[in-house]
C-alpha cells in the first residue's frame, strides 16, 4: 500500500512589530518548520532569517501587490499539496492584519490552519515610544482602530464619538488620513489639547516619534516629513513619555553601524549594537567554506592516539572540527587523555559546551599565550594536534617544534571573500 501523502497546514503567524527580538517562541519555531513563506512587505529580513534553508519565501508585495483571493489561493494550492505553509504578517494576524479573512478562507477550503498571534505594533509602539496604553491615574481603557476603513465603507463609518471618548486611542495605519482622523475626533468632540504621538518604524533601530497635541499633529507630521507606517497615540498618557522613554537613551540611538564579520559569527554582536540603540547593517566581508580537501584532517582523526595537546585558537575550529567528528561518525571519547587547550575563554566555552574540560587558558588570548602557556610543560616527542583555519600565523607551530614538539597543523574551515 503506498504511503499516505503529508496533509498539508497553514499557519497564520504573527512577525511582530519589527524588532526580530519580539518574534514568539512558536512563531520562530513555525518559520523554521515551513515548506513556504507568504511574507507581508513590513516584515524584516532579520525575521527572514529564521526560515530553514530551502523554503520557498514569497513576498505578495513585490509581485504586482496580489489581491487578498489571490493570496487565499496561493495558501490553499499548498497547503493542498501536502506543504506547511506560514503566512507571516506585521504585528498580530488578528488585529488589522486580514487574519480573520484569511481563516475564514481555509475554513471554507476545508484546509487545516493554526493562528500564531504576534507582539502588535500598538504594544510594541508604546513601549518604546515610553507611553503606557493605561496608567491608574491616567487612562483606565484603550481604543484600537484603523485610519483606514473596509471596501465600500465611507469614512463616516468610523465610531467617531467612541473613538472621541476613548482613555487612550490608538489609530493604526493613519498617515494617508491623519488630517481627516484628527478632524473626525475633533468634531466628536475630543479636546485639541489632548497629547497625540505619532510612532514610525515601531521597535526598530529607525523608529521616529512626533509628538504634539490634537491640535498640532497634522502640522508637526507635515513638517517632519513623516511618511507610512505609523500610528497615532491620542491621550493623556502620551505626556508621560518624557520621563520614561527608555528606548530613545540609548547610547549608540541614532547610529547606523557596518558589521563586516561573516554572516554566522555576526548575530552576538549585532545584538549587542541593537540593544544599545544602533541600526546595524550587515556587509560581511569574508565567509567560511569547508577546507579544500577533508584528507589531513581525517587522518589526524584516525590515529588521535598520537596525540597528547590538542589546540584550538578559535570558536569556529571547534565547531568545525566536531562537526567533522560527526561525520565521521567518531565518538568524542576518543578525546579522552588529551590535555585541552583553548586561546581565549569563548573558545574554552565552546569546548565545554560538548563536555570536554579545558585544561588551559593563557591569559594573552592569542598564539603568544598559548606558547607562554605551555611554558612549563615538556614538549619533547609531545604530539599536538592544531585545527584551525586554512591559513593563520605560523609562530605557534613553529615555536611548538622548536621545543621538540610532534606538530600537525590541520585546516578545519578557510576564509573566503564575500562578493
Amino acid at each position: 500500500m503506498p504511503p499516505r501523502a503529508r496533509a498539508g497546514r497553514v499557519h497564520l503567524v504573527g512577525a511582530g512589530p519589527g524588532d526580530p527580538g519580539l518574534l514568539t517562541l512558536r512563531a520562530a519555531e513555525c518559520l523554521a518548520r515551513a515548506d513556504v513563506v507568504i511574507s507581508d512587505a513590513l516584515v524584516p529580513e532579520a525575521i527572514l532569517r529564521s526560515v530553514r534553508p530551502g523554503a520557498e519565501v514569497i513576498h505578495p508585495d513585490r509581485s504586482g501587490r496580489l489581491g487578498q483571493p489571490a493570496i487565499n489561493s496561493m495558501m490553499i494550492k499548498r497547503a493542498r499539496r501536502g506543504l506547511r505553509v506560514v503566512r507571516l504578517k506585521g504585528g498580530d494576524p488578528s488585529l488589522f492584519g486580514r487574519g480573520g479573512e484569511e481563516a475564514e478562507a481555509l475554513a471554507r477550503a476545508g484546509v487545516p490552519f493554526e493562528v500564531v498571534p504576534g507582539v502588535t505594533a500598538a504594544l510594541g509602539a508604546a513601549a518604546t515610544a515610553g507611553i503606557p496604553l493605561t496608567h491608574r491615574l491616567h487612562a483606565s481603557s484603550v481604543t484600537f482602530a484603523t485610519g483606514h476603513v473596509g471596501a465600500g465603507k465611507p469614512p463616516a463609518a468610523a465610531d467617531w464619538e467612541a473613538m472621541a471618548h476613548a482613555g487612550t486611542l490608538v489609530v493604526y495605519m493613519t498617515i494617508a488620513r491623519l488630517g481627516s482622523v484628527v478632524g473626525g475626533l475633533l468634531a466628536a468632540g475630543r479636546s485639541a489639547e489632548t497629547p497625540a504621538a505619532l510612532v514610525r518604524w515601531a521597535t526598530r533601530p529607525d523608529q521616529r516619534v512626533v509628538t504634539g497635541t490634537l491640535g498640532t499633529i497634522v502640522h508637526r507630521a507635515r513638517r517632519a516629513d513623516l511618511r507610512p507606517p505609523a500610528l497615532l497615540i491620542a491621550g493623556e498618557v502620551v505626556r508621560l513619555r518624557p520621563d520614561i522613554d527608555w528606548f530613545g537613551r540609548r547610547p549608540l540611538r541614532g547610529r547606523t553601524i557596518v558589521v563586516t564579520r561573516a554572516r554566522d559569527q555576526s548575530a552576538s554582536l549585532t545584538r549587542l549594537l541593537e540593544d544599545a540603540g544602533a541600526r546595524v547593517l550587515e556587509a560581511p566581508a569574508i565567509a567560511f567554506r569547508p577546507p579544500r580537501s577533508w584528507a589531513p584532517v581525517d587522518r589526524a582523526l584516525a590515529r588521535l592516539d598520537r596525540y597528547q595537546i590538542l589546540i584550538f585558537t578559535s570558536v569556529n575550529g571547534v565547531t568545525r572540527f566536531f562537526e567533522r567528528l560527526l561525520e565521521r561518525r567518531i565518538d568524542v571519547r576518543e578525546l579522552h587523555g588529551l590535555s585541552i587547550v583553548a586561546i581565549g575563554p569563548s573558545t574554552a566555552a565552546a569546548l565545554e559546551g560538548r563536555g570536554l574540560r579545558v585544561a588551559a587558558v593563557p591569559e594573552e588570548y592569542r598564539a603568544e599565550g598559548i606558547v607562554s602557556v605551555l611554558r612549563t610543560r615538556t614538549l619533547r616527542g609531545m604530539g599536538v594536534l592544531i585545527p584551525r583555519a586554512e591559513v593563520a600565523r605560523g609562530l605557534l607551530t613553529r615555536e611548538l617544534r622548536r621545543r621538540g614538539a610532534r606538530v600537525d597543523v590541520v585546516s578545519v574551515y578557510r576564509h573566503v571573500p564575500t562578493r
